[in-house]
């Protein structure tokens, strides 16, 4: 199983941006996928999840309305596209495969002016 994300990077305030995670090493349209954060001194945090065909989704409060979780089982990726940034939305962002308890390795959002 490997989870391999990336669009990360450098934001101003209110800029957007779209993470991706591919998948691969296990069957993805059977599986719930996640989107988590950790910011520097913080604990990991769910920041979204989708279910299995895309309809069921949940949201973490602080980035309700800001953020969608989408998925294309076609091409066993996950996305979190990220609008109207803070600078408190900067962390580390990884993708998780709750069924298989296996995280990828990262990747960096900053948001900044």
């Amino acid at each position: 199983v490997q989870l391999v994300e990336s669009g990360g990077g450098l934001v101003q305030p209110g800029g957007s941006l779209r993470l991706s995670c591919a998948a691969s090493g296990y069957t993805f349209s059977t599986n719930v996928m996640s989107w988590y954060r950790q910011a520097p001194g913080k604990e990991r945090e769910e920041v979204a999840t989708i279910s299995i065909s895309g309809p069921g989704t949940y949201y973490a409060d602080s980035v309700k309305g800001r953020f969608t979780i989408s998925r294309d089982n076609a091409r066993n990726t996950v996305y979190l596209q990220m609008n109207s940034l803070k600078p408190e939305d900067t962390a580390v962002y990884y993708c998780y495969v709750p069924g298989y308890r296996t995280w990828g390795q990262g990747t960096q959002v900053t948001v900044s002016s």
